[in-house]
């Protein structure tokens, strides 16, 4: 089948308007493959893609969040799995200890352009009917994110202690 000449340059430039984010999506394959975080990672001094809320640090996180869950670890834990599901992101490690901690590292990707930004969470339980809950979100690439990974956490925190988000 031959193509006419109107068909040939509508074709090349639907290629050149798609090229620029093929080559991006080329450089993050390469640049940012996954890597399963095994423990709960810290955000470096200083750092403008990394965001924090709990164990011994807050970091970028504006507001008052209280990381002491009146909810069980059971119960949290499968919103933290309804909000991965539903987010589309995948799981890279997920771990349950025998003091009851559970621990998952997944991927969330920005809308357009795919960036990867790697979240942790830690719930440890207390008792038969309280938590503490411990967020990281961070991006692979880049010296910033705009914003971005407080707002997961953002969103992420307001999941898991039951408010609609904003």
């Amino acid at each position: 089948m031959e193509f006419s000449p109107r068909q040939k340059k509508a074709t090349m430039l639907v290629f050149l308007l798609c090229s620029p984010w093929l080559l991006c999506q080329a450089w993050i394959a390469v640049g940012a493959p996954d890597e399963a975080f095994t423990s709960m990672p810290v955000c470096s001094e200083n750092s403008g893609n990394c965001a924090h809320l709990g164990g011994d640090a807050m970091y970028r996180m504006d507001g008052d969040y209280t990381l002491i869950l009146n909810q069980s670890s059971d119960q949290v834990w499968d919103k933290v799995q309804q909000y991965i599901d539903e987010s589309g992101s995948d799981i890279l490690f997920e771990e349950k200890n025998e003091s009851g901690d559970s621990y998952t590292h997944f991927v969330e990707r920005t809308s357009f352009w795919r960036f990867p930004d790697d979240i942790s969470v830690l719930i440890s339980p207390l008792s038969d009917d309280t938590c503490s809950l411990e967020l990281h979100s961070q991006s692979r690439l880049g010296q910033g994110d705009l914003g971005v990974n407080p707002k997961r956490l953002e969103n992420l925190y307001a999941t898991l202690i039951g408010q609609s988000v904003a």
